[in-house]
């Protein structure tokens, strides 16, 4: 059964949640990127399937309130640990794409509890590579954003000429949101790189081959940087592989799974 609630971590920070699958399963977190938390819908659909999963919205995207101090990505990763702590929940799977991959991250390096046990990144940003620039998809109009982010994009391109008022006004909030918390330094943290090697969680960083947002080079230099990760490039896939090659990364992510330590009944 999937059920969406609001919290309020703080008196004036209310957390929307969407949880699924099953009570007493292995905790996963599934943290969405920039266009929202119907991009990783189909993640939450299939780690339900064997999981408890809860995946929040982000504040500020979808119309949720974000508080003025809540500013930067540093502030999305205390609240989720925050979140994880105040529910009790241990072995937990972080799961992230893109903007939420950053604060995946993030959270591993402030997680002195030990309450994640395993990382997936789904084409992350978040750390500085030299030479592989992070696009500025603020600079690109809808056509060039789906070229970049799609292998295929004729097949994903949306006209936003075409969307209903309702939905892009609600494209245009997430972007002012995405904007204020990662705009400036743009999508990375300066320090972020340097702390992961501290990081022996172990890591799974999955990478579309055609995503040219950040490159798969970009990927294997963020994969170096942990402590303890392996890279995995998904052919015919760009910024998103788990909706273009659904499949391949689930199968990925099933084996990463199995790899790591065996979930113990967790209650709230």
């Amino acid at each position: 059964m999937t059920t969406t609630r609001t919290i309020s971590l703080q008196p004036d920070l209310p957390l929307t949640l969407t949880e699924a699958g099953i009570d007493h399963g292995r905790p996963v977190l599934v943290l969405h990127g920039g266009g929202g938390p119907a991009t990783v819908a189909g993640l939450v659909e299939h780690f339900a399937r064997s999981a408890r999963v809860i995946a929040p919205v982000h504040p500020g995207w979808q119309g949720t309130p974000r508080p003025a101090w809540f500013s930067g990505v540093d502030d999305l990763a205390l609240t989720y640990l925050h979140l994880l702590h105040d529910h009790g929940l241990r072995d937990v799977v972080v799961v992230g794409t893109s903007l939420g991959g950053w604060v995946a991250a993030e959270m591993a390096v402030r997680d002195t509890a030990g309450l994640i046990s395993g990382l997936v990144l789904i084409d992350a940003v978040g750390v500085h590579v030299e030479g592989e620039p992070i696009r500025d998809f603020f600079a690109l109009g809808a056509r060039g954003v789906a070229d970049h982010a799609w292998h295929d994009s004729d097949r994903y391109f949306v006209d936003p000429a075409t969307l209903p008022a309702t939905q892009l006004t609600a494209q245009q909030s997430n972007m002012a949101a995405l904007r204020a918390l990662a705009g400036d330094p743009y999508m990375h943290d300066p320090k972020l790189r340097g702390r992961l090697g501290r990081v022996r969680t172990p890591a799974l960083l999955l990478w579309g081959a055609g995503d040219r947002i950040v490159t798969p080079a970009y990927g294997a230099a963020y994969a170096a940087a942990f402590g303890n990760a392996r890279l995995h490039v998904i052919p015919e896939a760009g910024h998103l592989p788990h909706i273009e090659q659904p499949e391949a990364v689930f199968a990925l992510v099933d084996e990463y799974l199995r790899t790591i330590d065996s979930p113990s009944p967790v209650t709230s």
